[in-house]
């Protein structure tokens, strides 16, 4: 049990508690990093699965703050990024971002082929994205 010196942040579902003398700053920083962490605990395995559906490979991927964007992808480098504000969103969102920067390494645009692969390895993918993009980018307020 918590003593009275902490406050409790319910993240996700679960209680998070923090000492009530940490900065907003450092508070944000500790469930940041907890958010972090989550993300990167689910994300192998559902690269693991899409990859081998979509038919590509990855050299790295990695989670990082965007500001205006889900998922960005270096297709020199087989590399993914993976907004942090996913976490925050339900599953089938985070897998349709996974997928859609997969895509993008056998098609740089979002031509015709593009959509073409998206549809035959995700056929519910529109509803996913419009479902993603009617949700806020993200939203922070710990004080």
């Amino acid at each position: 049990m918590a003593e009275r010196s902490s406050a409790i942040f319910w993240v996700l579902n679960c209680p998070i508690y923090l000492l009530r003398c940490y900065s907003h700053e450092k508070r944000l920083e500790i469930i940041q990093q907890w958010y972090r962490t989550q993300l990167k605990a689910i994300i192998p395995a559902l690269i693991d699965k899409w990859k081998a559906i979509v038919g590509v490979e990855i050299n790295e991927w990695g989670v990082k703050q965007m500001k205006t964007k889900w998922g960005s992808c270096n297709i020199e480098d087989h590399r993914i990024w993976l907004n942090l504000e996913l976490i925050k969103k339900p599953l089938h969102c985070i897998e349709y971002i996974i997928v859609h920067e997969l895509v993008h390494l056998l098609e740089r645009h979002h031509s015709d082929r593009f959509k073409a692969v998206m549809d035959k390895v995700m056929p519910h993918w529109r509803i996913y994205r419009d479902e993603l993009n009617q949700l806020p980018l993200g939203h922070n307020d710990w004080s």
